[in-house]
């Protein structure tokens, strides 16, 4: 006598039916009711930066006031393989390492690498560094990127402050349950990169004798170029410079209260001409004219007369 139990095509759709009903369905239907939420690959812990910050303190016996991309002196590293729950970049040929030294005669954090959605990584993935270093107690992030131009006034190898940035990735780290602890539920960006350090960085690079441009940064998710059709809707929309990165990071530093300045390296133009992975490449006189710059406005940076972001975060816990 037949036995549907018999046939693996019926058995295997069965199965299917009994995952769905049984497993999947009633996960879904809480989440229609707002019973649960499902964000990112693996559950919101709100206090592993904390966690994370705490053993990094102890590794280290440096506090930092600034963080940004740069090389700095009795530098003390940990790779970021070493350290709890961090991201590991998958297409840099540099090695991720957390540096705690001194550049400009001021205490500063660096990130050698960053890593991009692109990668896999969920927009939270992506700005921990950012909430670690903010539990360490930075109150100034000065972020670095290779971009391509968007603006024919800025030509390849141009130093670009950025004034603004335009968040095209369709990705925001705040997603998700919000801790008030570090910010509000939906944080205020008007200023995200803030005047005064604008202001600054313009009288220093001047100081120095260095020209330098100022524009828009649009962030896009990536992986690869643009077509000519997006670049066009880049300028339209008022962009001077378009990249991969840096725009989650920024958006999680102001969260927790952390001031932003920021500066791309324009390695291209995006007017449609062949490009590769190597466009994405700093030449070493422009590292050396960032270097010259990030010393020197690290120097002239004071710390907020606010207070520091992990003091208003310690008071919010009270």
């Amino acid at each position: 006598m037949f036995k549907i139990q018999d046939d693996p095509r019926v058995t295997r759709v069965g199965r299917r039916l009994r995952r769905y009903f049984i497993d999947e369905l009633p996960q879904l239907l809480n989440v229609l009711k707002g019973e649960m939420s499902i964000v990112g690959p693996r559950p919101l812990i709100l206090d592993e930066d904390k966690h994370v910050a705490e053993w990094a303190r102890r590794r280290l016996d440096v506090k930092p006031g600034m963080t940004g991309l740069w090389q700095v002196t009795g530098r003390v590293a940990i790779p970021f393989e070493e350290i709890p729950h961090f991201p590991v970049s998958t297409v840099s040929a540099r090695r991720g390492e957390l540096v705690l030294g001194r550049l400009g005669g001021r205490a500063v954090a660096v990130l050698s690498v960053c890593v991009h959605a692109y990668e896999g990584y969920d927009a939270r993935e992506v700005v921990f560094p950012v909430r670690v270093l903010g539990r360490l107690g930075i109150h100034t992030l000065l972020v670095a990127n290779a971009a391509g131009s968007v603006d024919p006034a800025h030509p390849p190898g141009t130093l670009m402050l950025i004034s603004d940035h335009l968040n095209l990735s369709g990705l925001n780290p705040h997603v998700g349950p919000n801790d008030p602890r570090f910010g509000p539920r939906y944080p205020e960006m008007v200023e995200a990169y803030e005047r005064e350090l604008l202001q600054l960085a313009r009288r220093v690079a001047a100081a120095e004798g260095m020209p330098i441009a100022e524009g828009v940064y649009a962030g896009v998710l990536g992986p690869g170029f643009g077509t000519p059709t997006e670049v066009r809707m880049l300028r339209l929309l008022g962009a001077s410079a378009v990249g991969m990165s840096t725009v989650l990071e920024v958006i999680a530093a102001r969260h927790i209260g952390v001031r932003v300045v920021g500066v791309s390296y324009l390695t291209n133009t995006t007017d449609g001409l062949p490009r590769t992975e190597e466009t994405f490449g700093v030449p070493l006189p422009a590292m050396d004219r960032f270097i010259v710059l990030a010393r020197a406005l690290v120097g002239a940076i004071e710390p907020p007369s606010r207070g520091l972001p992990i003091d208003r975060i310690a008071q919010r816990r009270k």
